[in-house]
């Protein structure tokens, strides 16, 4: 394979997912549940997925949930994602999870054009997650996470971490969460030159009303992201809402105002980029859940998964 059609790959793979660093896709909400409620999954702490967002919620997660979800994304792309938790005494409660992505097929070809077969392109994240107790109802977390990458036969891998904190008030049903997703770098590049990971420092909260079944999640996220002054570090938001109908469903709706704005283009409308819906069952011991990511003019995204407790 040849460095100019690797190269344009790279830029197509880029492009996709707006990237502006290597490594892009551990940015994509892997979970039906946590993309309905447009990523604000810093401060949950009743969902595996959590480790994915910080490794500090698993805490308070109970029994041995495991997750597996499934992303359709644009073109060919496809991505899923597995995690899994359990508590052991004394030590205190260890996570895993994987996130996969394959970018479909692409024509091999040479300089002067003439094809040579076909290549396939894809990425994966394997983490390795642990939490304990700081203090009454204080948390921590961190993640271990090796990543690697591959385009027609080539790789870059990379080591990064996951730091969390997680706070929580269960008398009055907030939780708060902080984490540092990505610190690290590759161990190895496609080219000569080495690229930064898609570190993201969030900060977030969740709220359960009391006399509504209904649950608020809110994050601020990049916060690690220069800007030109310190508050504006705090307009990268995404927030959702999660009611419960009955004790068998579950409808969540979210907002991105970071993904709008990139999802517009030229002068026309954004149309519905940004926000996002879902729905969620509970069938017997399964969680099945549902969401729809608007991308505007672009097109959408759709996530399914199903979780238990085994």
């Amino acid at each position: 394979m040849k460095k100019i059609p690797l190269v344009f790959l790279s830029i197509f793979i880029s492009s996709t997912l707006f990237a502006q660093s290597t490594f892009e896709f551990l940015k994509l909400d892997m979970s039906p549940r946590a993309a309905a409620v447009a990523g604000s999954f810093v401060s949950t702490n009743d969902d595996p997925n959590v480790i994915f967002y910080n490794p500090a919620g698993i805490n308070l997660l109970k029994g041995t949930p495991v997750s597996f979800s499934f992303l359709k994304h644009l073109l060919d792309i496809n991505s899923a994602s597995l995690s899994f938790s359990k508590e052991f005494e004394d030590i205190g409660r260890l996570a895993a999870g994987i996130q996969y992505i394959n970018y479909g097929s692409f024509d091999k070809a040479d300089e002067s054009g003439t094809k040579l077969g076909t290549f396939s392109a894809g990425e994966m994240a394997l983490l390795i997650g642990y939490g304990n107790q700081l203090d009454s109802n204080f948390y921590y977390g961190t993640n271990i996470k090796f990543i690697y990458s591959s385009i027609a036969g080539q790789s870059s891998t990379a080591l990064a971490v996951d730091l969390g904190l997680h706070y929580a008030i269960p008398e009055i049903r907030w939780n708060f969460g902080f984490s540092i997703l990505n610190l690290g770098g590759q161990l190895s590049s496609y080219f000569n030159t080495k690229e930064d990971l898609p570190l993201d420092m969030r900060l977030g909260f969740s709220k359960e009303l009391e006399k509504l079944p209904f649950k608020f999640y809110w994050s601020f996220n990049r916060l690690n992201e220069k800007q030109d002054n310190f508050f504006k570090r705090f307009t990268q938001i995404t927030f959702g809402g999660e009611f419960r109908l009955g004790q068998s469903m579950r409808l969540r709706f979210g907002y991105d105002n970071e993904k709008r704005r990139e999802f517009k283009i030229g002068n026309t409308t954004a149309g519905l980029a940004g926000f996002s819906v879902g729905l969620g069952f509970i069938i017997s011991k399964y969680n099945v859940d549902y969401s729809f990511s608007s991308m505007g003019l672009i097109g959408a995204m759709h996530r399914f998964g199903i979780s238990t407790n085994l």
